[in-house]
């Protein structure tokens, strides 16, 4: 009887705290959408603004009815094969008591799921950035909810699931290097190796209309990401969540100073397009190792992923594949570097005893690393690839030539971003309601 009542005492019971802190959490997560499209339809041209807005939004619909219908099943539900999840009970999330915890935590398991969502949301919607100007609005819906639920879902089980093979291997990714960045940075690869470049690419002057619509995105990024990466740790109880907060900024800032420092080298001048990169990028790489790493960590993490991430953004004029707004210089690179440096950075003294080989840990870690990094990336790489050339051959993934030309916004939208009609509107009608001068005040002007 006495060790009933231990293990009753023991047992975890729900913490209106935690639930709480994990429901702003979400809420923030959920912002990081309308954030990333406003990042990214800044930097696009005029005529494909709303498209850009669009690609992100979209996914807030598409993505949401699918998790509720299937996907959180497959990616949390018990394991099989160690490949994927199910749990029929989940399927509508029917059986899901209000109360009812997440196995091992104190919050619900309807906090856990609506966390959970909103990175499934995020996840497809960086991979739009990739295919700016030139793809049809049905394709890449359809290309979503085929994308979530042969590549998203699985991945997530694989990571974060109990029983997925990177997670019993001991693959450490904090909040999403490996399942959201690399996952959507080899997704957006293997889509435009297939559906080919802009017209006009390295040939045209493809600037941001809207440097500040980017730094604004940019800004919801960042203040989004603390819910995105703290709260990952799905409770505030022993520090790591404070950590990791912690880290994402220290990073995050280290970044900028590497990728404007970068840029002055190279180029000689500090953008603000290059601030805004630079944030991102310190982000993605913190992402899988804030938990892990000490803040002098996340400094060498974020400086080392600003300056390889600006690098990396011309290797698409190098090798000649149009990574639109620079996906896989950012997402993909930035998710290697934070979780390859893991192995290295760790100190044992977060959210788990591993040790990096700077630490004494050998390169034990490093190699598991590696296992979770190149294991996504091919996966998601391959499939994504075959998914888009199975769209191109049946239903076309790409608008044509005379629609891209003149504007995808008003070919897919029916739309503009910006009405310019009413321009010089003002100073015409001024000049036709203005009572002409006498005539004898004309001669002595004269």
């Amino acid at each position: 009887m006495a060790s009933a009542i231990t293990l009753a005492a023991d047992a975890p019971t729900l913490s209106a705290a935690n639930t709480g802190f994990m429901l702003i959490c979400s809420a923030l997560v959920m912002l990081m959408t309308p954030g990333l499209a406003f990042f990214y339809g800044g930097m696009v041209r005029v005529k494909s603004t709303l498209n850009m807005l669009m690609m992100s939004f979209i996914s807030l619909g598409i993505v949401t009815v699918l998790w509720v219908l299937y996907g959180f099943s497959m990616a949390f539900g018990t394991d099989s094969g160690h490949l994927i999840g199910w749990n029929s009970d989940w399927v509508g999330l029917s059986n899901i008591g209000l109360t009812e915890l997440w196995d091992g935590y104190t919050i619900p398991v309807f906090v856990f799921l609506v966390f959970q969502l909103m990175f499934a949301v995020l996840t497809p919607a960086l991979i739009s950035g990739a295919l700016a100007d030139r793809v049809k609005f049905t394709a890449w819906a359809l290309f979503i909810a085929l994308w979530v639920t042969v590549v998203y879902f699985p991945v997530a089980h694989w990571v974060w699931g109990s029983g997925g093979w990177a997670f019993d291997l001991g693959v450490i990714d904090f909040a999403g290097g490996t399942a959201v960045h690399i996952n959507a940075g080899a997704a957006a690869l293997g889509v435009i190796l297939v559906i080919g470049k802009r017209i006009g690419f390295k040939k045209d002057p493809m600037r941001p209309h809207s440097l500040p619509l980017v730094m604004l995105g940019a800004a919801l990024l960042w203040f989004g990401w603390f819910g995105f990466n703290a709260g990952s740790w799905l409770g505030n109880d022993d520090g790591v969540g404070a950590l990791m907060f912690v880290n994402t900024q220290v990073a995050t800032g280290a970044a900028v100073l590497g990728w404007l420092a970068y840029e002055k080298i190279r180029h000689g001048a500090f953008t603000t397009l290059g601030a805004a990169s630079g944030a991102v990028s310190g982000l993605v790489a913190i992402t899988p190792a804030g938990g892990a790493v000490s803040p002098l960590g996340a400094i060498a993490i974020g400086l080392i992923a600003g300056v390889l991430c600006a690098m990396a953004v011309g290797l698409k004029y190098k090798f000649g594949y149009d990574d639109s707004l620079d996906v896989v210089g950012v997402h993909l690179v930035g998710g290697i570097i934070g979780s390859l440096l893991i192995g290295f950075l760790a100190t044992g003294k977060g959210q788990s005893d591993v040790e990096g080989l700077f630490y004494g840990g050998g390169l034990d870690q490093f190699w598991k690393q590696c296992a979770g990094v190149f294991g996504v990336l091919a996966y998601s790489l391959v499939a994504s690839a075959v998914l888009a050339f199975l769209l191109d051959r049946t239903i076309g993934m790409r608008v044509t030539e005379d629609e891209e030309v003149a504007g995808i916004d008003q070919a897919e939208h029916a739309e503009t971003a910006y009405d310019f009609s009413g321009a010089g509107g003002g100073a015409a009608r001024t000049a036709a309601t203005t009572p002409a001068a006498p005539a004898e005040s004309k001669k002595v002007d004269a």
